[in-house]
């Protein structure tokens, strides 16, 4: 494997410890660079569910993810100029291929500029309204926390969870090792958002199968 091949990475992960999903972030795109669309069919080519998180905020961007062989659009809500553009992209493509990213950090959400979205809201209001807007996840991603093995706020979490009961529920950001994918489930969530916990070695094969009653994803 070569470093920063992302495709064999990615494989890696599939093939040896049995990662159910990718989720990939193309920062080119998020960026408003070039997309990495090669990247990315590559990626999807390797079977597993793929989540793409490319700066999505209209319909023809969010049909032109899929086509590249996303499983799920992310559409961030550190890019989203408004409630109604979410709903429109749910309507169009429909609530199943569509993932919320619920961006927080310390706690708090991070709102684009200029967005018809008040940052004084809390996370889950934001959640509800995402929900509500017909997203059929939502990923509540601490930025501050991603990489530092600092662990999740679960209160947070169960609190998102009761606010938007019908959609799944995805966390990310300081996750550092088995208990917390058991800690996670406690609290209702499907799934995971693991990153340097896979790469240093907390996180492996024995505890991807143990999580077999969520759904792990590796960021």
């Amino acid at each position: 494997m070569q470093p920063g091949d992302a495709v064999s990475l990615a494989r890696f992960y599939v093939e040896r410890l049995g990662v159910e999903a990718i989720y990939v972030a193309d920062l080119d795109a998020l960026a408003g660079g070039a997309p990495q669309d090669a990247v990315v069919q590559a990626l999807a080519s390797i079977g597993s569910a793929l989540l793409l998180d490319a700066g999505v905020t209209s319909i023809d961007r969010a049909r032109a993810a899929l086509a590249l062989g996303a499983s799920r659009v992310v559409v961030a809500l550190e890019t989203l100029p408004d409630f109604e553009t979410l709903r429109d992209v749910c309507a169009a493509i429909g609530s199943d291929r569509v993932a919320f990213s619920l961006d927080l950090r310390n706690g708090q959400p991070i709102v684009a500029d200029g967005a018809g979205i008040s940052s004084n809201q809390t996370p889950t209001a934001i959640a509800r309204q995402a929900q509500d807007a017909g997203a059929g996840l939502v990923i509540a991603i601490d930025l501050a926390r991603v990489g530092t093995g600092s662990g999740l706020d679960l209160d947070l979490l169960a609190d998102i969870r009761r606010a938007a009961p019908r959609a799944g529920l995805v966390a990310g950001g300081g996750v550092r090792g088995a208990e917390d994918l058991r800690r996670l489930a406690d609290v209702g969530c499907e799934g995971a958002l693991v990153a340097t916990a896979l790469q240093d070695g907390r996180i492996g094969a024995a505890e991807i199968a143990a999580a077999a009653s969520y759904r792990s994803v590796s960021r």
